[in-house]
């Protein structure tokens, strides 16, 4: 059973996106604004939040930003189409995808399935006994911790995912939408803002100088890749 906050201040739509999803071993928290979300995710095992953006008394990104400093519980931001600007920026601060509405109820399950595997593998209820070493950084996929030169650091879901990938494939450069279909599991149609987002967030977390990078590298017109580093 999985505890999955809906959080908008439209009961409508809080009612259709529980009906999507009713056929799933699902446990159902719902909030109305930003702050009873955050108050729910300290107060609750909430496995993955389904966050609106616009919302009164405290919007969905400084929710967002404030459950991010207890929590790396899966985000998807449920947003208006119009709303580009929002969507960066929520992906800039801790979300790990987002869905447009109006929603399409294959794609609503596919995104919380998906983020729902990452979520229960980074908690290490599959076992792996590989560990991958570059320069300062060390990814222990054992024990799904990522250290960069011995200080632990603490990773969303998709960003340890993305940075896994790098990590196994040092020296390859893999474009956004290999890097989507990889990660996502999903067609990689309008993937490389969501993908660069992600990139630029990690890179924020291991490297010392973000804007000049020692391990995750940009190949201009191709795409990332992960590189020893250099002193």
């Amino acid at each position: 059973m999985y505890n999955i906050l809906i959080c908008d201040d439209e009961q409508d739509i809080v009612k259709a996106l529980k009906i999507y999803l009713t056929n799933i071993d699902f446990c159902f928290y719902e909030a109305s604004t930003g702050k009873q979300a955050v108050e729910l995710v300290e107060q609750n095992d909430i496995h993955l939040v389904l966050m609106d953006i616009m919302m009164p008394v405290m919007d969905g990104i400084s929710a967002m930003v404030k459950i991010r400093e207890k929590s790396n519980v899966p985000i998807i931001l449920l947003t208006a189409k119009s709303e580009d600007t929002d969507k960066i920026l929520g992906l800039n601060t801790g979300a790990d995808d987002y869905i447009t509405k109006p929603f399409n109820p294959v794609e609503v399950i596919a995104r919380v399935r998906s983020q729902l595997r990452r979520y229960v593998q980074l908690g290490g209820r599959t076992v792996s006994q590989e560990t991958y070493v570059l320069g300062g950084v060390e990814l222990d996929d054992r024990q799904k911790q990522v250290t960069v030169d011995g200080d632990l650091i603490s990773l969303t879901p998709t960003e340890y995912e993305i940075l896994k990938l790098l990590m196994k494939n040092p020296g390859k450069v893999f474009d956004p939408k290999e890097i989507y279909r990889e990660v996502w599991n999903e067609s990689p149609v309008g993937s490389d803002n969501t993908v660069a987002v992600h990139v630029r967030h990690l890179r924020e977390k291991i490297e010392i100088n973000p804007s000049e990078p020692r391990y995750l590298k940009v190949v201009w017109g191709r795409g990332y890749k992960m590189e020893k580093g250099e002193l």
